[in-house]
């Protein structure tokens, strides 16, 4: 679970949480994204996919 530094809600229902520095509302994305991504890139190399050749990349780039 991603949360806030100093939320202790969310500790009940996570196993692992990772913490983002608190900000505004409108910063909360920018600074979730980067672990989320981390997060997803791990999983598709566990998963044994290419994650510099995404499927159907090529399609969705020069269809126009």
């Amino acid at each position: 679970m991603i949360a806030e530094e100093g939320d202790a809600a969310v500790l009940p229902f996570a196993d692992e949480v990772l913490r983002i520095p608190l900000a505004g509302p409108l910063f909360e994305p920018l600074l979730a994204v980067v672990p989320l991504h981390i997060f997803a890139m791990g999983l598709a190399t566990a998963k044994g996919l290419d994650v510099d050749q995404p499927r159907n990349l090529a399609k969705s780039v020069t269809v126009e």
